[in-house]
């Protein structure tokens, strides 16, 4: 049975049981990142690169480990090994971002977002990222939040950036570049 009605009255349950709001900042943290990880599946569709598909495939099971830390409150609740990014797993994004920048044009304006499907909803993602690390830094104003935690999810917006630069010079071969004199 998928439901069970402990929900019903605003509160719901992190790993190890105990019982928050549903409004709690770590919920919010959490939250975001399931939603920014449903977003990466959506542009997974969009995207022709297997490589690019494989790569965010692995951004996507990093992402769920990254919700399972935030859902562990570790005063309470001893965490588990799985749920912990690697230094090795920020290296990865990095040379992936690295690999990725050093294919494109080098930047001289600023982007808008669009240009195609797949780079909008890589700006997308980008955007929901930032806010998810935002919210996970609110949460470290009241808990420790592990640093590798917050370097994964920083580079994750570095990359997401650079993907939808390379998908909108891949299909429309043109970037749209912010035109100040339109304000």
């Amino acid at each position: 049975m998928i439901y069970t009605g402990t929900g019903d009255k605003g509160m719901t349950s992190l790993v190890g049981g105990q019982r928050v709001s549903k409004a709690d900042q770590r919920i919010e943290s959490y939250g975001t990142v399931d939603e920014l990880n449903s977003f990466i599946g959506l542009l997974i569709t969009s995207i022709e690169d297997e490589a690019d598909c494989n790569f965010l495939l692995f951004v996507q099971h990093k992402l769920f480990t990254i919700g399972s830390y935030l859902a562990t409150d570790q005063s309470k609740t001893e965490l588990r090994i799985e749920s912990q990014v690697t230094p090795e797993s920020i290296e990865k994004i990095e040379r992936e971002i690295d690999r990725l920048d050093n294919e494109l044009p080098r930047m001289k304006h600023f982007v808008l977002p669009g240009g195609c499907r797949s780079a909008s909803l890589a700006h997308v993602c980008r955007t929901v990222c930032r806010r998810a690390e935002r919210q996970i830094y609110r949460l470290a104003e009241k808990c420790p939040i592990e640093e590798p935690v917050l370097i994964f999810m920083n580079r994750l917006s570095d990359y997401l950036f650079v993907l939808a630069r390379k998908e909108c010079i891949s299909n429309s071969g043109k970037e749209i570049i912010w035109d100040y004199s339109c304000i």
